[in-house]
């Protein structure tokens, strides 16, 4: 048995209440046993004491839309880079989170059970990790990277990571199984197309309803499996809420009736504003973006701006997501500062990154706030975030990162 007690921090603790100054936590192994002012918690002997004095203690931090097994490359990396490469590449992708303050993602698609499992088992530092497997597809869609060469550059499937390309009820119903059994808990859709992909573009419908439908019928037969969809073009969206997908990713092309659904369905919206941006970036200093990519996110960037805008305001619940693996994994905070540009306060960007995402994963009993009985993801910032939302952006300003009581990162001074 093991106790940690944070002291003498400010604490914004998830919810949108004020801050608390002078605040403690006691944690208790893995779990926060109380949260109070430094001065009225009593604390066991041989307690590990954490002096935040002048700092900002927060929840561990949320992103509900990475893919930890990649990073974009260009085609000619792509085809020449051995399969394994990339197993490798993403323990330092993991790693680089977590210290960036992220204790929690979904991944969006590409990595597997076994590395989930890696991360519980502690063979490697990252996030606490809900994975998807591979996402649905269809041909010819936003997951499939055939190009008109006939070169095919999409990530291999191999026995942990089921092809995710399927076309028709049938189709549908058997690779939702697939990735069930390959350990999903999340399923992943492209509902229409997408801005990195060779042969489609983001207002291209794909799935009809009734496939979409099959997904979430097939999902509902294992308790609390949900679906989410890559969602841009606006009729996509309407067929992914009515078939009763619980999370549009992106939004980019959202109309006031998709609005007017997703309130009406208690639908999150996973914004990424991030992605289009870092894209556009990239395109400046490297050769890793395509063309293609290039030009889709010029088209759309301002669009998107404009849609998540309007959910907002709107009363839409949004999660916060950035599509790290698009952009470099490490950068994921940039998102709060590019919510805010839209009209979000710092403090409602914080509850999208803690509070709201954790709702979106279905983990909110366990993680999301700083409250008794939860597990003690806990970050400790040396700036406040609610004076200046963008100093997260660099993460030397994160001094202090806990996961499950576990302590990854202690650079308080």
């Amino acid at each position: 048995m093991t106790y940690t007690f944070i002291k003498n921090g400010t604490l914004i603790d998830g919810t949108g209440n004020n801050p608390m100054k002078e605040a403690a936590v006691l944690i208790k192994d893995e779990k926060i046993e109380q949260v109070g002012s430094t001065d009225n918690i009593t604390i066991p002997e041989g307690t590990t004491v954490v002096d935040a004095t002048g700092k900002y203690i927060l929840p561990g931090l949320i992103d509900t839309h990475v893919h930890m097994a990649m990073e974009l490359r260009n085609v000619q990396d792509a085809i020449l880079t051995p399969f394994s490469y990339r197993f490798y590449e993403s323990v330092s992708f993991l790693k680089r989170t977590l210290q960036t303050g992220i204790t929690s993602v979904r991944d969006a698609g590409f990595s597997d059970i076994g590395m989930k499992k890696a991360v519980e088992n502690g063979l490697v530092e990252g996030p606490r990790m809900q994975v998807s497997i591979n996402p649905l597809t269809t041909t010819g869609g936003h997951g499939d990277h055939w190009n008109h060469s006939g070169v095919d550059t999409s990530l291999q499937s191999y026995p942990g990571m089921p092809d995710g390309n399927c076309d028709g009820k049938e189709e549908v119903r058997k690779t939702v199984r697939k990735m069930l059994r390959a350990g999903a808990e999340v399923i992943k859709v492209h509902a229409t197309g997408g801005v990195s992909s060779p042969t489609d573009h983001p207002e291209f419908t794909q799935f009809s309803r009734e496939e979409l439908e099959v997904m979430v019928e097939e999902a509902n037969f294992r308790k609390g499996i949900k679906v989410m969809a890559h969602a841009q073009g606006a009729e996509g969206i309407k067929n992914a809420i009515r078939a009763g997908i619980y999370s549009i990713e992106h939004g980019i092309y959202i109309d006031d009736e998709a609005i007017e659904l997703m309130l009406e369905h208690n639908t999150f919206l996973v914004p990424t504003l991030l992605a289009p941006l870092s894209v556009l970036e990239a395109a400046e200093h490297s050769n890793t973006m395509a063309p293609y990519a290039i030009e889709k996110s010029k088209e759309v960037i301002e669009a998107h701006k404009e849609s998540i805008a309007r959910a907002y305001k709107s009363g839409v619940k949004i999660a916060m997501g950035t599509d790290a693996g698009v952009m470099p994994h490490g950068t994921n905070l940039r998102e709060l500062g590019l919510m805010c540009d839209l009209g979000m306060s710092a403090m409602e960007s914080l509850v999208a990154t803690t509070k709201t995402a954790a709702e979106c994963l279905g983990w909110d009993e366990e993680l999301g706030t700083v409250e008794a009985g939860k597990f003690a993801d806990l970050i400790i910032a040396d700036t406040d975030p609610l004076e200046e939302i963008r100093a997260l952006e660099n993460r030397d300003h994160i001094v202090f990162v806990m996961k499950n009581g576990e302590i990854y990162k202690d650079d308080i001074k």
